[in-house]
């Protein structure tokens, strides 16, 4: 054992010394590489040597175009080719700053204009809210003041309404009065009375002039006249009253002889003859429908002899007018009966028209487009002072027409209207 550890010594001595000779010699090599390379790079980037001495400009004065060359301190050349034609600037860099120098007082200016605005926009903003203040307030108290008025609108047209249904009641009392107090109808000349019924004899049999007589005229029997005693009887209706029994005749058709295509003076005052044909008129009309209530008949005959009436349990001609002429004599009518048929519905609430007073609904004036008067609205159903065109004819609706019994091309040969006191008002009195 000993023998082989003695073997194993020199061998692991020797190892170890070829080991640090190895390492020793890298080391050696490394260190060697490295100074080599930053020699050769310090060599490489080594500062170029400045000269003290200014460097050297000078110029080919043999050339057209002068080649400045600067020379500097380390003997390198710089060679700088000037171009003599080189336009001069300075005139234009004295106009530039000119330019800059107005515009840049125009900003000034126009920066302290604005803020002049800004602060007269304010001033106004600020007054406009004030005023929209203002004015919203005066809305409200504008509002609050219609409110107020249209209140008082509708008090005021309830005591309106209120007056006018005691201003009826009161014409209708003195009216009452008058009429009982003086014991006749009131007009201006001569009525006459006629003895016979509301209703012809058969079925809405014609009256006819051969069935009258005047006072002191014994052949024509059936009628007995009698005077107005009082000046204020022959004021208030004029003359011409005329009824049957009871009734007031306030229009008849029979021949043709009148002319009924007349102005409004005609049809307010009344014409015709009493024994013909003839128009009561309208303010005697209204003056009688005033009284009292009233009913209307209208007596129909064509030229076949055939008749028919119509009768309305309701009439009355400016009945809720203060001013009727100036209402235009406002018709009322209601409750018909009667075979002619209700020709006259359509008519009611309607003004009169003539062919000098237009105050229909149609763009036309209905009384000269139909050669009438009425109480048109756009235009008729019926036309009772149209012409008298003796039947059948070829014009449209400009006859005396009755629509619901002949229709519009059919002239009527008699029609007679007339109104009494209804039923009730008679007993009343």
């Amino acid at each position: 054992i000993r023998e082989s550890r003695a073997r194993n010594t020199p061998i692991s001595l020797s190892f170890c010394s070829y080991l640090l000779c190895t390492i020793l010699l890298f080391v050696a090599v490394l260190l060697a590489v490295t100074v080599t390379g930053t020699i050769l790079l310090m060599n490489h980037y080594q500062a170029p040597h400045m000269s003290d001495g200014p460097p050297h400009i000078s110029t080919n004065q043999d050339e057209a175009n002068a080649l400045v060359t600067v020379e500097r301190g380390d003997g390198s050349r710089i060679n700088i080719f000037i171009d003599p034609n080189c336009p001069d600037y300075n005139s234009n860099f004295l106009r530039l700053e000119g330019v800059q120098t107005s515009l840049l007082h125009s900003l000034t200016d126009h920066d302290t204009d604005l803020k002049s605005v800004k602060g007269q926009d304010r001033a106004l903003l600020v007054n406009l809210a004030e005023e929209v203040a203002k004015l919203s307030a005066h809305a409200g108290q504008l509002k609050m003041d219609y409110e107020s008025l249209r209140r008082g609108q509708s008090n005021l047209g309830q005591d309106l309404n209120t007056l006018q249904t005691e201003q009826s009641r009161l014409i209708q009392v003195m009216a009452y009065r008058c009429t009982h107090m003086q014991n006749s109808c009131i007009f201006r000349g001569t009525y006459i009375q006629f003895r016979r019924p509301w209703g012809n004899r058969g079925l809405g049999e014609p009256w006819r002039r051969r069935e009258l007589r005047g006072p002191g005229h014994g052949t024509r029997p059936g009628l007995h006249g009698r005077t107005p005693t009082t000046p204020h009887q022959k004021k208030i209706l004029g003359e011409n009253i005329i009824f049957r029994g009871p009734a007031y005749v306030i229009q008849r058709r029979e021949d043709g002889s009148v002319n009924f295509f007349r102005e409004w003076d005609s049809y307010r005052e009344g014409f015709g003859k009493i024994t013909g044909e003839y128009w009561l008129g309208l303010k005697q009309i209204h003056a009688l429908s005033i009284q009292g209530n009233y009913e209307l008949r209208i007596d129909l005959e064509d030229f076949e002899n055939s008749t028919a009436f119509a009768q309305y349990g309701v009439f009355g001609v400016g009945l809720f007018s203060v001013d009727p002429e100036d209402d235009g004599y406002p018709l009322t009518i209601a409750d018909y009966t009667g075979t002619a048929g209700d020709s006259l519905l359509k008519h009611n609430g309607m003004k009169f028209t003539t062919k000098d007073r237009d105050n229909d609904h149609s763009e036309n004036n209905c009384a000269s487009f139909y050669h009438g008067a009425w109480w048109y609205r756009n235009c008729h159903t019926s036309n009772l002072n149209g012409q008298y065109l003796r039947g059948q004819h070829t014009s449209y609706a400009d006859g005396i027409e009755w629509s619901s019994w002949t229709g519009w091309q059919y002239s009527l040969k008699f029609t007679e209207m007339k109104i009494r006191p209804t039923r009730e008002e008679r007993e009343s009195k």
